[in-house]
């Protein structure tokens, strides 16, 4: 899917840049940079290394987005603000984590605010799973049924429970970087995971 292109164009301190102020252009290309290198020029203020970050990243950001608010408006909002906190928050990053671990706390953070402000919303099914081949229209009507009982399913589970679950089992993040991502305990997230596959499994039991 493509991801619209949403940089954003704001200062590591939150000010947006004047109208009107060119940026010089980087000796060296963003893209031949390293991410390393591209973090310590976006603390500096370099905008073009911070959308060079932007672009790597904002795809995974923008599929854990819709899988956890479940439409892509939405997703494409929380990414939005997300991608603006992070310009404005860069010189708080410290490496003690992956940056791609940062950023994905921020993403959810804006998740979890826009999913208290807004309605309850519907998840998206997995798209390889809509991607797969129905075959016959009795196995295509079968498919369906079975899309729209996961995603009543996922709806109904509480949302902390639902981003450590698409953490783990869409995205196939490690217990330390959900940890992490959502600012409570490996031991927390573990419980989380399995109450969400406990949920997941009985609610999906008809369709084994």
């Amino acid at each position: 899917m493509q991801v619209p292109d949403r940089t954003p164009q704001g200062g590591p301190h939150g000010a947006l840049p004047t109208a009107g102020v060119a940026h010089p252009a980087p000796s060296v290309s963003p893209a031949a940079l390293d991410e390393a290198t591209l973090v310590a020029r976006a603390q500096d203020g370099d905008v073009h290394a911070f959308e060079e970050l932007a672009r790597r990243h904002q795809n995974a950001l923008y599929r854990v987005a819709v899988r956890v608010l479940g439409q892509r408006a939405d997703a494409e909002d929380a990414l939005q603000e997300a991608l603006l906190d992070a310009w404005r928050k860069i010189g708080t990053f410290r490496g003690d984590a992956a940056f791609s671990t940062w950023m994905y706390r921020i993403v959810t953070h804006r998740c979890t605010a826009l999913m208290r402000r807004n309605r309850p919303t519907v998840p998206l099914p997995d798209e390889d799973a809509l991607a797969t081949d129905r075959g016959s229209p009795a196995r295509a009507a079968e498919v369906d049924a079975e899309l729209a009982a996961l995603s009543r399913a996922l709806r109904e589970l509480p949302h902390e429970q639902r981003t450590c679950w698409v953490l783990r089992e869409l995205e196939g993040l490690g217990y330390a970087d959900i940890s992490e991502i959502t600012g409570v305990g490996e031991t927390a997230v573990r419980g989380r995971i399995h109450r969400a596959r406990a949920a997941l499994a009985e609610r999906m039991r008809a369709w084994r």
